[in-house]
């Protein structure tokens, strides 16, 4: 039989069809797959700060909603502090296209690269999920000598030194930028200031208790149970109205004679090089969360903005983010770079 022959071009055309309908049957398959995507071992949830802190607190709040309503039922909560969550951003960016890694997204993403410390931004990773915004709370042990958020600001006036501050994690976040923009707001140096950064929010305010700085500025997931326990007062809140409950009396900066506000934000994030299925799977996962009952109840518990976004207004919203928060590093005298 010849390749001329009319049986061998029978042949042939048998042959491709077969070949044909071989290959389209595997990508019906790898699509029916893809489209059944779910995490196939434990999925990491990262954070750029030690337990205890505020994103520590919210990464285990996540996993034991999803594990609970069985959402997604096997996580385990990473902690990489360090660097500003230079650590956990390196981590996760060593394992591009990998599903079944995530990480807190925190405003110190941005404020890292900006001041010169950092080189990853959100376009390292596949935005997923804008969470909640958050204040930030100035706070004092129970008998410390400054009496309300007044008094410290006439401190700082005459000597923007005089006081230790702790922050978490890093010079120019989110927190230190919700103390700072009060402070100049009411005419203090705020680059004399003497801020002490620390691995966690839980660092901080341990360090406060034990008497080894004067203030502390946090969130306050983190402040929550000492300010329960009577332990320590809050003398400042960045949100630009009072808030409800037992912050019913603290007064904000503005009404203390610093006229800014400042709301920070956190979201998530996973690895660069997710395909459309995969992020729709993490999609709907956060999705389900926001719509919990916990974790209403959680938002509300820690006086959290609900600011739930999918992961194409993520992407949108960080876009717009990065230009905002240059501006107020800039003001605030903190900009490295002219990027």
């Amino acid at each position: 039989m010849t390749l001329r022959s009319p049986k061998a071009v029978s042949f042939l055309r048998r042959l491709v069809f077969a070949c044909m309908a071989l290959s389209l049957l595997m990508f019906v398959e790898r699509f029916v797959h893809a489209a059944e995507w779910k995490p196939e071992r434990p999925v990491e949830i990262i954070t750029g700060a030690a337990a205890g802190g505020n994103l520590d607190i919210t990464a285990r709040a996540i996993q034991t909603i999803w594990q609970s309503r069985k959402i997604v039922p096997n996580t385990v909560v990473i902690n990489k502090p360090g660097g500003g969550g230079a650590i956990a951003s390196a981590y996760l960016s060593q394992h591009s296209g990998d599903p079944h890694r995530l990480m807190t997204l925190p405003m110190t993403l941005f404020t890292s690269q900006i001041m010169g410390q950092g080189k990853f931004l959100h376009t390292d990773f596949s935005p997923i999920s804008m969470l909640f915004g958050q204040y930030v709370y100035v706070s004092v042990r129970e008998d410390s000598q400054i009496k309300d958020g007044k008094d410290l600001v006439d401190r700082l006036r005459k000597n923007p030194a005089s006081l230790s501050i702790a922050i978490a994690t890093a010079i120019g976040n989110s927190i230190h930028m919700g103390l700072a923009l009060p402070m100049k707001a009411a005419g203090i140096d705020v680059r004399r200031m003497r801020i002490v950064p620390f691995k966690s929010s839980g660092d901080s305010m341990t360090n406060l208790l034990g008497g080894h700085v004067d203030v502390v500025a946090s969130t306050f997931g983190t402040l929550l149970p000492h300010l329960s326990a009577g332990r320590v007062r809050v003398i400042g809140a960045s949100a630009p109205a009072r808030l409800p409950g037992n912050l019913a009396n603290v007064p904000t900066w503005k009404e203390q004679g610093a006229n800014a506000a400042f709301l920070s934000w956190l979201g998530i994030a996973g690895a660069k090089g997710l395909n459309a299925v995969e992020l729709a799977y993490w999609e709907s996962a956060f999705a389900a969360l926001a719509k919990t009952d916990e974790w209403r109840e959680d938002l509300e518990k820690n006086f959290r903005v609900d600011a739930y976004m999918n992961s194409r207004d993520t992407r949108k919203y960080l876009d717009q983010q990065y230009g905002e928060i240059k501006g107020i590093l800039t003001e605030l005298g903190l900009a490295k770079r002219a990027n």
